[in-house]
């Protein structure tokens, strides 16, 4: 079975990232859009990644233009977005397609009912969230209005950090 450690991505830059970088880790894998009414979660996505980095926790966040065209702006014009307004400072990667024909293969796999049948399923907005455990499968799922701060999921980033 594949695990999220099986992909190469670009990062924001253009520089390809193995998503292996990431093993040992909780990670949070999010689709994001900068001209959203969920945009603000870039706040609590922040705050998360700055209250469990240390533990071994850290989110992507994976800007995508499937839905009303609320992410159109280039690689740099995104970068500078987050870290203006929100002061980004967790891993941003490249524009990929979530859904549809051109879906990015991290997303069909992530979405995959077969090999998660439990959290797979279509993405259906911006800001959905997988938590993915230290061992590179998916542990949970939050849709875009599952805020951050919620307590669901600080419990599941716990229990995905080991209660450490």
């Amino acid at each position: 079975m594949k695990t999220i450690y099986d992909f190469m991505m670009k990062d924001i830059d253009g520089n390809d990232v193995s998503l292996s970088t990431f093993r040992g880790k909780a990670v949070m894998i999010v689709n994001v859009a900068s001209r959203c009414g969920f945009t603000k979660q870039y706040a609590g996505l922040q705050a998360l990644h700055e209250k469990y980095g240390e533990r071994g926790f850290v989110i992507l966040g994976f800007p995508a233009n499937n839905f009303m065209g609320q992410e159109p702006g280039t690689e740099e014009e995104i970068k500078s977005f987050c870290s203006l307004n929100y002061g980004v400072t967790f891993p941003m990667f490249s524009k990929i397609s979530v859904k549809g024909g051109d879906i990015h293969p991290l997303y069909a796999f992530l979405t995959d009912k077969r090999q998660h049948p439990e959290f797979g399923g279509a993405i259906a907005w911006n800001f959905n969230k997988f938590l993915v455990g230290r061992d590179g499968r998916v542990v949970a799922r939050f849709g875009s209005r599952d805020a951050p701060e919620s307590p669901e999921i600080a419990k599941a980033i716990e229990t995905a950090l080991g209660g450490e």
